[in-house]
């Protein structure tokens, strides 16, 4: 299916909690899987451990209510195709992270379309700038943010060496790329 096809057809929605252990599933496999399951979005190579628990997961959605983790069910088969967290962060810029796709399905454009229709979901609610960060060695996924129209927009910020909440590094050079980009305000024509 041609990509503007598939844009058409995607269903994001608000998670629920009862959304949350398929949701972590997803997202440990997409970050840090290994084996057959690796894909070349992983970061298993420098990050141990799981990246997301179910009780961080809750934690954070009760922490920042005004955020959404929003997920594209495929209703076929009763999983997830992917999921990305949104979430305001003061007048026009939102940031955009947790973006996965289920490692069996990438390489087929599932991550285009879902991050052009977290964009699109962003721009709708009145967001014009969304930030996101990366880690630094992920130079791979970096690229292809870029050729998505993100930027780098020179800062960075530091790894949080010591909180194993989200895996444990194993090197030590580890930070995050602030990346960003300007969404195209449209025009209603009438």
């Amino acid at each position: 299916m041609p990509t503007n096809a598939l844009a058409a057809a995607v269903e994001l929605v608000r998670a629920h909690d009862a959304d949350v252990p398929a949701i972590v599933d997803l997202m440990n496999r997409a970050y840090r899987g290994a084996g057959t399951s690796a894909a070349w979005t992983t970061e298993s190579g420098y990050i141990a451990g799981d990246r997301i628990t179910e009780q961080l997961l809750l934690a954070d959605l009760a922490a920042k209510p005004e955020a959404s983790l929003l997920i594209w069910p495929d209703h076929c088969e009763d999983t997830l195709k992917g999921c990305v967290w949104v979430e305001p962060l003061g007048e026009d810029l939102w940031y955009l992270g947790s973006l996965a796709v289920d490692p069996n399905r990438q390489n087929g454009g599932l991550g285009h379309v879902l991050l052009s229709t977290a964009e699109q979901w962003i721009r709708e609610r009145g967001g014009t700038r969304i930030q996101m960060t990366v880690v630094n060695v992920r130079e791979s996924l970096i690229a292809w943010y870029l050729r998505r129209g993100y930027v780098r927009d020179g800062e960075s910020k530091p790894f949080p060496y010591g909180d194993n909440r989200f895996g444990t590094p194993q090197r030590d050079d580890l930070s995050f790329v602030v990346l960003e980009k300007y969404l195209a305000v449209l025009n209603e024509i009438g």
